[in-house]
């Protein structure tokens, strides 16, 4: 998604790249590279291409409209059944799905801030006095403070910063597990589904491209370049950088971490169940600095997502209701604080929402495709003028909508079986 005048710029998209670099993705990378070594990275890069064709239609319509795509979403669905469907499933995927995965977002930065400070005594001590996950309560709490500042650039600011520590942290981990280059290049550029390994190459595609990514892209571009401040063409010079810069740095890091699993694990009688048994497990392999490290992306990854997670469901909420979508409203506010409150519970509580999860897999099965549709219908509306799709952009986005139908009968089906 380059441009003229391209530069390696972090901004929005920096925020897309936080929300699917969740602990989901760490422990699908994770036992990716312990089962099936380098053989499926290139299905990230794949991932990592799919990704940016959305995510580029969604700023797009941000930049040019100055609305998000719920918003949006409003004006293009003119029929009012239709209308209500979509603000349904919308609802149920994006606002009910994220509250059942924000207790797996604060699960797994819990994992990691235990495994670099689970030894002090304090922690020990409320856990024995109370049963609970302390440090889902703290991050939880950190996740809600940057968000109730209301302001953009700090959230944009502390998202960056957390971004490029999970990313610092996972390859410098890759570096010092000194992986098989040869393999790995092979994996990368060569195409291949090992025995078994058909529903883990989707799982680290469906883990990359997200459908509440894109509320969340477009209306953080509204918000970033807004037109009385910055000329448009300025606007999407700027937004494709970032999204160059911002996308392809994500799926580093995720070809870091299945990269790090498939030196320390593949081929090996020893087997691992996530992402914190790696960090743990790397420091007889690689010594103590591989497991600090390891522990300090996931910690990272999660906090990030605590707080990405609820961000895109404000904006989603909001805008396909037609609220006030100013951060610091009471409606914004109040819907990612809800979901904040629904992940502490999860888990502190160590409650794992079977029944929900479920529920939120084959809605985002459901809107998927659907959202990579209305883009490519809303990116070729009047309203974009000179900046609707091309041809070429209009045959990318429909092999990529192919594959969203793809991933969303994958989410439906392991949902339902």
């Amino acid at each position: 998604m380059a441009a003229s005048g391209f530069r390696f710029k972090f901004g929005p998209a920096t925020l897309v790249a936080a929300a699917f670099i969740g602990p989901g993705t760490v422990v699908t990378a994770s036992l990716a590279g312990a089962q099936f070594g380098y053989a499926l990275l290139w299905a990230l890069v794949f991932a990592v291409i799919a990704t940016m064709i959305l995510q580029e239609m969604a700023a797009r319509i941000g930049v040019v409209t100055q609305a998000g795509l719920g918003e949006s979403l409003r004006t293009v669905v003119s029929a009012p059944l239709a209308r209500i469907g979509f603000i349904a499933l919308v609802v149920a995927a994006v606002v009910i799905g994220n509250s059942a995965y924000q207790g797996g977002n604060l699960t797994g930065a819990s994992l990691g801030a235990d495994a670099l400070w689970g030894d002090a005594h304090w922690v020990q001590a409320l856990v024995a006095r109370t049963g609970l996950n302390p440090w889902a309560v703290i991050l939880g709490a950190l996740a809600a403070l940057v968000l109730w500042q209301g302001k953009y650039r700090t959230i944009e600011r502390a998202l960056i910063g957390l971004v490029v520590l999970m990313s610092l942290a996972f390859i410098t981990t890759f570096i010092l597990s000194k992986p098989d280059l040869l393999a790995l290049l092979r994996g990368l550029l060569v195409p291949q589904i090992p025995t078994g390994g058909a529903l883990t190459m989707m799982a680290l595609i469906g883990t990359t491209v997200v459908p509440y990514a894109l509320f969340l892209h477009a209306a953080s571009a509204r918000t970033r370049w807004p037109k009385t401040q910055v000329p448009t063409e300025q606007a999407l010079v700027e937004a494709r950088s970032d999204i160059a810069t911002s996308i392809p740095l994500g799926g580093l890091v995720s070809i870091a971490i299945v990269s790090t699993a498939a030196a320390a694990y593949f081929g090996q009688q020893a087997t691992i169940a996530g992402a914190a048994d790696l960090a743990v497990s790397l420091e007889p392999i690689f010594g103590t600095a591989a497991t600090y490290l390891m522990a300090t992306g996931l910690l990272a990854a999660g906090l990030s997502s605590a707080i990405t997670a609820p961000l895109a469901s404000a904006y989603a909420l909001t805008g396909v209701l037609g609220w006030n979508i100013d951060l610091r409203s009471w409606a914004f506010r109040g819907t990612w604080l809800g979901i904040i409150l629904v992940g502490v519970i999860v888990a502190s509580l160590g409650i794992r929402p079977i029944s929900l999860i479920v529920f939120a897999q084959v809605a985002n099965g459901i809107l998927l495709p659907l959202i990579a549709g209305f883009l490519l219908l809303a990116v070729n509306q009047k309203s974009m003028g000179q900046y609707a799709n091309s041809t070429r952009q209009n045959i990318l986005g429909g092999c990529v909508f192919v594959i969203a139908l793809v991933l969303g009968a994958r989410s439906i089906l392991l949902a339902l079986l």
